[in-house]
């Protein structure tokens, strides 16, 4: 009596080229597969870090604003228009 593995009946004679190229095909499907899915995870990524570099450059723009308008002795109260004399006295 022959007995099976988990109810999945064993093969007694397998064709070797078969076997040889059913490999063959499966580990190119694999590799196939995995390079779609890495061009996949690439395109959303790579996006994503150029845009981080972009806000790291815009902060570090802002930030050295700040430290010029602080040594120029600018204050925020100046640069929105506050202390701007009035020109209504026509």
């Amino acid at each position: 009596m022959a007995s099976s593995n988990s109810g999945i009946p064993i093969k007694a004679e397998q064709d070797s080229d078969g076997s040889a190229q059913s490999t063959a095909d499966m580990t190119a499907f694999v590799q196939n597969l995995l390079i779609q899915m890495l061009q996949k995870t690439l395109l959303f990524i790579f996006p994503w870090d150029e845009m981080g570099a972009r806000i790291d450059e815009l902060e570090q723009s802002i930030n050295d604003l700040k430290a010029e308008m602080g040594s120029e002795g600018v204050s925020p109260s100046k640069m929105k228009g506050e202390s701007k004399p009035s020109d209504s006295s026509a």
